[in-house]
């Protein structure tokens, strides 16, 4: 093994082992110590050189130190300190053992040796000596540079009055500290020295200076300027930061003023973030942009109160021609920075005067513009400026402004996305939704809908519906899960119930029917061949105004409240019901009587229920907002929700339908029992007309007067007794009705020329506003309703 030094190789005595304690190397300087030659000790044992023949053995560390007697070549011993280090193993070789020692050192140093100095002052560490008033005593070349000043005139300041800063103060507090306790210190300071242009972070190691005795008569001050380690340290805590504090929502605007507030003062002065509009490129942002850009102020932030640099307004959108930092950056699809001092602010600053007035007038100096690009699209730019740090834009600004304007992209993508599938759901959710309530002589309604603050839009829904006979049904409803999904989903449940009510159904049978439906749909939902998941709660209830009563079924919903006039707002005890989707289990009606201005309060779970409280809670806050009700059911409304939702937004979605029951008078109600004879037609055709002439209501006699004959006439032809025959009106319908207690419902067909019959209900549909049939308990009845025209009144 050879190797080639640049200086005296024979200063030090050097020899290697290897694994079986053979020599395999020996220098000059180990001749010199021993005086064997190397061909005299070379391939033979190690041992043979230590004195009094001892056995040599090999330490088991990677290091070994010590002190033995070694057999010189005149016979003499030689007691000699070495050291020895064990080599990395090479060629399937074990490692050897290198052993040395130094030859020159021990002697003290030659007077006005140069070197005996040169530690302190030519030191590229900047060190300082303090004596017992800590006062400076001695500093070397790298402390004068730092400070500013010649070691000859500060000598015998303190720090305090050498630095004259805050930093200057805590640091000689540090000094007396170490000087009292005799401890070393570390203290790691933010300062702007006088030797430099801005402020730096310091590493400042302090230790006791002591006497022979051990007594302490100063410190010693050493400092290392760690600026890049410190703003490597504050660059990756400002991107840890980011991926925390940027996308806390999933609101474009919200998301972009996270991302501005996160850059001031970390990294600029004053920032913009101006976004693309989607909708000038067809609803997606682009891939590649061309000049000129219209962007929309999406945020913007600064160090001065009230963001005076800025010169357009969040929500603003402006033009940005080619030149401007915004669409060069945009363009080229990657940062530019801008400085005053490389003279390039000038070029695009003359574009738009008011902002050339604007960088005039707060200094402006430095500008950096970032793309905000994710997933391949380019959805808009960051522009940084700098106007209060006198520094400008650096490499490393660059690389972390793209490594948090990258993150924030992501955040504002999503948050755009979201938006977008929102707004969809949303305004699929109303469409679908009564735009508005239907006016019904059975009672007044008002209603809310509000979708969920963060999971947006679910399948919350309601329906008022205008049954036969006065009647009316109320529905309210909730789909499982949120999106445009469960809207869609419960599009089709709004349907469904529709229907199911257009043929008047029990409460009980039309969710029976429901949850067929609900079943079916989570057989399709499913995509690989299993069934999917397609949940849903509803509550249903028919009031009639004329015998005030009304029949209710609940599948798995939350049962109603209610509020009689003069009484105190109540839970109603209904029957629970299995919740729509699990198939096979029985639902249960319950009727209540509901004196004319009974309020009705039907609403989802979302309006009660929230993280902050259960749903027992949520009702006694609905119970009190009721009971402040003030005869405005608008007004009720609202009051509910801003008691219940006082921030304006809900976990989930909320449908609130109140409605405020009214009773049809005596007075407007006839009712007649039909004998089974078709001679006795006649005569209950002349008191339908007599009644109508009471009722002033003779301008519908003739069309009344027909249809009651022919629904008579069927029903003693086709019906079974006992027959009844029921005449309602309210101000703009007459309602005639005829039961019987046949379970046949009758159809429409159509006649031949020759036939005698087949036309009677032909011509009911063609004299009616709508006519039907509903199953009843005791069998059917066939009714028909006819409009009152002001000229018939």
């Amino acid at each position: 093994m050879s190797r080639v030094y640049p200086f005296d190789e024979a200063a030090t005595a050097r020899a290697v082992i290897d694994d079986d304690g053979t020599l395999v190397e020996w220098n000059e300087g180990a001749r010199r110590l021993l005086g064997h030659p190397a061909d005299a000790v070379l391939g033979r044992p190690a041992t043979e050189l230590l004195a009094g023949g001892r056995a040599l053995a090999l330490p088991r560390g990677a290091r070994w130190e010590g002190t033995v007697g070694l057999r010189h070549r005149d016979g003499r011993t030689v007691s000699v300190w070495l050291l020895a280090h064990r080599l990395p193993p090479h060629d399937r070789h074990p490692g050897d053992w290198l052993v040395v020692t130094p030859l020159t050192g021990a002697e003290q140093p030659a007077t006005g040796d140069p070197l005996a100095g040169a530690g302190l002052m030519q030191s590229p560490c900047a060190v300082a000596v303090y004596d017992e008033e800590l006062r400076l005593r001695h500093m070397n070349d790298a402390m004068a540079r730092v400070i500013g000043l010649p070691q000859e005139r500060v000598r015998g300041l303190r720090p305090s009055e050498i630095g004259g800063r805050p930093q200057g103060e805590e640091l000689e507090q540090a000094m007396l500290g170490v000087l009292t306790s005799g401890s070393p210190l570390d203290l790691k300071p933010l300062m702007r020295t006088d030797g430099q242009d801005r402020a730096h972070a310091w590493l400042a190691r302090m230790a006791p200076v002591r006497d022979p005795e051990g007594r302490v008569r100063g410190v010693c001050l050493a400092t290392h300027d760690i600026t890049d380690n410190y703003q490597a340290r504050q660059r990756l805590q400002l991107v840890n930061e980011a991926s925390v504090r940027i996308g806390t929502t999933l609101d474009v605007t919200r998301t972009a003023q996270e991302l501005a507030q996160m850059c001031v003062p970390a990294l600029a002065d004053f920032i913009t973030v101006d976004l693309l509009d989607p909708e000038d490129y067809g609803g997606e942002p682009p891939a590649r942009i061309t000049a000129p850009v219209t962007l929309r102020r999406a945020a913007h932030w600064s160090v001065l109160e009230g963001v005076p640099e800025a010169v357009m307004k969040p929500g603003q959108t402006e033009q940005f021609p080619a030149g401007s930092p915004q669409a060069d950056s945009l363009t080229a699809g990657h940062p530019i920075i801008t400085s005053r001092a490389a003279g390039d602010m000038a070029r695009w600053a003359t574009w738009n005067t008011e902002r050339a007035e604007r960088v005039r007038t707060f200094g402006i100096h430095s500008s950096m513009s970032v793309p905000i690009r994710a997933r391949g699209l380019t959805l808009g730019v960051a522009v940084f400026t700098r106007h209060r740090r006198p520094d400008g834009f650096t490499a490393d600004d660059r690389l972390l402004a793209e490594e948090i304007t990258t993150r924030a992209a992501v955040c504002i993508d999503n948050a755009r996305r979201y938006s977008r599938e929102r707004e969809t759901a949303l305004a699929l959710q109303r469409s679908l939704l009564p735009r508005n309530l239907p006016r019904t002589a059975a009672l007044q309604a008002s209603s809310r809908y509000l979708p969920a603050a963060r999971a947006g839009v679910g399948g919350d829904w309601f329906d008022v519906i205008p049954l036969s006979g006065m009647r009316v049904a109320m529905v309210v409803g909730d789909v499982v899960g949120h999106g445009i999904q469960a809207s869609a989903t419960m599009g089709r449940l709004r349907t469904a119930v529709r229907t199911l009510a257009d043929i008047d159904l029990a409460p009980d049978e039309l969710l029976t029917h429901l949850d067929d439906l609900v079943l079916r749909l989570s057989d399709e939902s499913g995509g690989d061949g299993s069934p999917g998941e397609v949940g849903a709660t509803c509550l249903y209830a028919v009031y009639d105004p004329v015998s005030r009563r009304c029949t209710l079924a609940r599948a798995g919903h939350p049962p109603p409240v209610l509020m009689r006039p003069g009484g105190r707002p109540h839970l109603l005890d209904l029957p629970a019901g299995p919740p729509l989707g699990l198939g096979g289990l029985p639902f249960e009606s319950a009727e209540v009587d509901l004196p004319e201005g009974t309020v009705v309060a039907l609403y989802t779970d979302g309006l009660v229920v929230s993280r902050d409280r259960d749903g027992d809670a949520g009702r006694e806050l609905l119970y009190q907002a009721l009971g402040e009700y003030a005869g405005s059911l608008d007004e009720t409304c609202d009051h509910v929700l801003h008691a219940l939702l006082p921030h304006g937004g809900a976990a989930d979605d909320v449908a609130l339908l109140l409605a405020r029951t009214q009773g049809l008078p005596a007075s407007q109600v006839s009712t007649w029992d039909i004998p089974a004879d078709p001679a006795l037609v006649a005569p209950i055709r002349k008191q339908v007309v007599e009644q109508l002439g009471a009722w002033e209501l003779s301008g519908a006699a003739f069309t009344a007067e027909l249809v009651v004959s022919e629904l008579v006439t069927n029903a003693i032809r086709y019906g079974s007794r006992p027959i009844r025959l029921r005449l309602i009106h309210d101000a703009t319908t007459l309602i005639c009705e005829v039961s019987d207690t046949s379970h046949t419902a009758p159809h429409l067909r159509r006649a031949k020329t020759f036939d005698e019959g087949g036309r009677g209900l032909l011509l009911v549909a063609q004299l009616t506003q709508r006519w039907g049939s509903r199953h009843t308990p005791e069998g059917k009845t066939i009714w028909a309703e006819l409009p009152l025209y002001e000229e018939g009144l």
